[in-house]
């Protein structure tokens, strides 16, 4: 294989040693996506759901509030219906039915007539609802990519690659994607490569939104679906990429994460995901204009109420040191949204490197979110605090859970107990690894380019991070408040640079200064001119 130096040691540096394994990440195929049957369960979802059609059954589907879930909802309702299936969806509230499924949502549904729940991006722990649902005579299916118990659901099948009896080849698959594996499966031959691709796009959107790793199979689907969303037909779609400024250029996984995410997300955080469904599965173009607007504001008052609570902790952080010598980090407050959480979570989880719980408490209840940092995993920790909690899920990085406010305190504890025995001092302090070091005169297009093969980037297969030492501060300026735009020099060659949040990060900045920098190279526009600036991810002042 003619494959640039650098390539081959970016592709190394990821675990990918050999030239087949090369030709695969380099150039991915909608052949590489696995036979759905594969899947332990697959032959008995399809056959009951077949079953369904054929009768004129009522099917259920239950999904998530979080961008993978209604990805996968839109993406089985699409088929079903296509398919002439009786079928409507059911997406829970989260301030009003919590997380996960709920025994009174299958007694209506039941008392409605649905014969079939088909459960998204759910379902693999709820084993007294699907028994209720059994009782009632019900089948209920499950489609879920979470950590299963050692016993599973009295299910009618089970879609799991997860489950310890599956030789599904692709383990990391997001809710979304197993959802896809079904539709695959119930399509069969009617489901030419030009429906996969248009399938991929909505895909795409749960994969990279659930930060699963973006290798082997999930890989397949974020590059095809990336690439159809730069002229997406869809119109929902297409309304979505105009509000988050992204219509008729190309869409980046980071664009995805950034934009596109917290703008589906944000209705399920603040009220109901239902118009994410309906922006997806509504004709009217009007319609989807106006609920794109909405889900833009939605984002707007979610940044705002986001700030509120993370400031709330950085005020606490302030009055209360001793917190820094602590191995992890509790925050609670009364009233806290619970839509937003799980976003503060992350933040205190990188700004202070050490793994976090955030609890809202509403009437006696505190509902929690967590996020970890490498070498914890953070639902063996709530599972070692199990008895504390009336639910909890989640798996190593992120989880959430419920429990009486007045078990904050043991969970502050415990939590600090098990951090102490998994995490070393060193395992504290932030560690930015670098791919490798380069002179500000490398960076061209030729150099770009050949980063640009690697994308889509995300877990597994981070964006290339650079850096190169004795760089000289030329320019400094403040935007936005928060992040700073830098002018940095070295020899003849001259380069812009943005490090965001920089203005808390990195105080006492002044030009002349000499740094190393480590950084990530982006492509940046303005009227209509391309340049290549860097994206600071650390530096410190040379002494």
């Amino acid at each position: 294989m003619n494959i640039p130096p650098l390539v081959a040691r970016l592709l190394v540096l990821r675990g990918i040693e050999d030239p087949e394994s090369a030709h695969h990440f380099l150039h991915p195929s909608l052949s590489q996506l696995h036979n759905p049957y594969l899947m332990a369960g697959m032959d008995t979802a399809v056959e009951r759901l077949r079953r369904a059609i054929a009768r004129q059954e009522k099917v259920l589907i239950y999904g998530d509030y979080d961008v993978d879930g209604t990805m996968a909802v839109v993406v089985l309702f699409t088929a079903l219906r296509a398919l002439g299936a009786t079928v409507e969806t059911f997406i829970p509230h989260r301030m009003m039915d919590g997380y996960g499924m709920r025994v009174p949502v299958i007694e209506r549904a039941a008392a409605a007539g649905y014969r079939v729940i088909l459960s998204v991006d759910t379902g693999i722990r709820e084993h007294d609802v699907i028994g209720r649902a059994r009782e009632l005579d019900v089948d209920c299916i499950v489609t879920d990519h979470h950590l299963p118990d050692s016993q599973l659901p009295p299910a009618c099948a089970i879609l799991n690659p997860r489950r310890a009896d599956c030789r599904y080849p692709e383990k990391n698959l997001s809710g979304v994607g197993v959802a896809f594996k079904l539709v695959q499966a119930l399509l069969g031959p009617r489901l030419s490569d030009r429906h996969v691709r248009s399938y991929l796009k909505v895909v795409a959107l749960g994969t990279i939104a659930d930060v699963v790793p973006l290798l082997g199979e999930n890989r397949v689907i974020a590059h095809f679906g990336l690439a159809g969303l730069r002229d997406p037909v869809h119109q929902g779609l297409g309304a979505l990429l105009e509000v988050a400024g992204l219509r008729g250029r190309p869409v980046t996984a980071g664009d995805v994460g950034f934009r596109l995410a917290p703008r589906l997300n944000a209705a399920g955080r603040m009220e109901s995901a239902r118009d994410v469904i309906d922006l997806f599965t509504v004709l009217d173009t009007g319609k989807t204009r106006e609920i794109a607007e909405r889900l833009d504001s939605l984002n707007s008052e979610r940044q705002q109420v986001e700030e509120q609570i993370l400031g709330h902790v950085t005020e606490l952080m302030e009055q209360q040191p001793e917190r820094r010598s602590r191995y992890s980090l509790v925050f609670s407050g009364e009233g806290w949204h619970r839509g937003v959480i799980g976003i503060v979570a992350q933040r205190v989880a990188e700004r202070y490197h050490r793994p976090a719980l955030v609890i809202g408490v509403e009437n006696g209840v505190g509902q929690g979110s967590g996020r970890s940092i490498r070498g914890f995993h953070l639902l063996d920790a709530l599972t070692r605090s199990g008895d504390l909690f009336t639910r909890y899920g989640g798996h190593a990085q992120a989880a959430g859970f419920t429990l009486p406010s007045d078990r904050i305190p043991d969970l502050e504890t415990a939590f600090e107990a098990c951090a102490r025995d998994a995490l070393s001092p060193d395992d504290l302090d932030p560690v930015v690894r670098v791919d490798a070091e380069i002179d500000l005169a490398d960076l061209n297009w030729n150099f770009y380019q050949a980063v640009k093969s690697l994308e889509p980037h995300g877990l597994g297969n981070t964006t290339p991070v650079f850096a190169s030492r004795g760089v000289r501060l030329a320019g400094l300026r403040i935007f936005k408040e928060r992040h700073l735009r830098l002018r940095v020099s070295q020899g003849s060659r001259s380069c812009d640079a943005v490090a965001w949040r920089g203005v808390q990060q990195y105080p006492g900045l002044d030009c002349g200064q000499e740094l190393d920098l480590a950084f990530t190279v982006d492509e940046n526009t303005f009227d209509g001119l391309i340049s290549l600036d860097l994206g600071v991810r650390d530096l410190r002042v040379r002494q």
